[in-house]
């Protein structure tokens, strides 16, 4: 059994998939990119602006899911260009700043609205 989280708090979906899942005591949220979640307008702008963008977006969603965002257990990380590793993470340690969750983090060709990075987490419940 699985149970859909739809809510104003992240951006919506640009195609067929959940914002997140809740099932087996865990909650799968799809990965997320600089999108605001009152326009659903892309934001422009550096690694550290896009980056706090995409984990505010993540923070929505699980807390709309009942989820504190202390609760992740796992992250991937999708980088435009591994040359942005060390701004993205000093953002993302500002989110995950106490017992941060398994992470990885990989370099890929191109992201959906041609982000500089898009982050998808996995949550315990």
């Amino acid at each position: 059994m699985k149970d859909i989280v739809l809510t104003d708090r992240g951006p919506k979906p640009i195609g067929p998939y959940s914002q997140a899942i809740k099932a087996g005591g865990f909650l799968f949220a799809s990965g997320q990119v600089a999108l605001d979640p009152g326009t659903n307008e892309f934001l422009s702008g550096d690694i550290a602006k896009q980056t706090e963008r995409v984990l505010e977006n993540v923070k929505g969603i699980l807390e709309a899911a009942g989820c504190p965002l202390h609760k992740v257990v796992k992250t991937t990380v999708y980088l435009k260009s591994m040359s942005d590793f060390a701004a993205m993470n000093e953002v993302y340690g500002k989110y995950f700043s106490s017992a941060p969750p398994a992470r990885s983090t990989v370099e890929v060709a191109r992201l959906p609205k041609d982000a500089l990075v898009e982050i998808e987490v996995i949550a315990a419940l």
